[in-house]
């Protein structure tokens, strides 16, 4: 059975969302998981964490209104594109301009080079299914994109680097 903690509260007629019509409305937090697809313990620990600061009702239960919804699309956006709750929460505490770029200069950096790495892991899928060759090991593009990553390894015969996609 659903808690009451779950649904959408207050408005005019409780219309069973946030903003609209019943624009005082509220979600519990099982209604705002599911909103989002994420599992209520998924909320708790972004509240645990400083990231969302639900009111409580009268009976100390989460209430979510419109800026929560905000907040939470925002978060899932930023967890996205890579960042971890620790820069998040950084990120969310600032409306410095600058902080804010100091903040994402090294997660642009990073997502570059995961975009970089990831292009050129199509560009070897594509390669092995537009290949003609029966043996794909058999192939001059195959065996050149081998030798390539072989030959990675540096003039001091250290270790390989590591592939950027694991």
């Amino acid at each position: 059975m659903k808690s009451s903690e779950d649904g959408a509260v207050g408005g005019a007629g409780g219309a069973g969302g946030v903003g609209g019509a019943g624009a005082a409305a509220t979600l519990g937090i099982g209604g705002l998981a599911a909103r989002f697809g994420l599992a209520p313990h998924v909320l708790r620990h972004w509240e645990s964490v400083g990231l969302l600061r639900p009111v409580r009702d009268a009976g100390g239960r989460r209430r979510y209104g419109a800026d929560d919804l905000a907040r939470v699309a925002t978060i899932l956006i930023l967890k996205e594109a890579g960042l971890g709750l620790s820069t998040i929460r950084s990120l969310s505490g600032t409306v410095d301009r600058a902080a804010r770029r100091e903040i994402l200069r090294p997660a642009a950096e990073e997502l570059r080079a995961r975009i970089a790495a990831a292009r050129a892991s199509l560009g070897f899928i594509e390669g092995g299914l537009n290949c003609a060759h029966e043996d794909v090991t058999q192939c001059p593009n195959y065996r050149r994109l081998i030798a390539e990553r072989v030959g990675e390894r540096g003039r001091d015969d250290g270790p390989l680097r590591r592939h950027p996609l694991g």
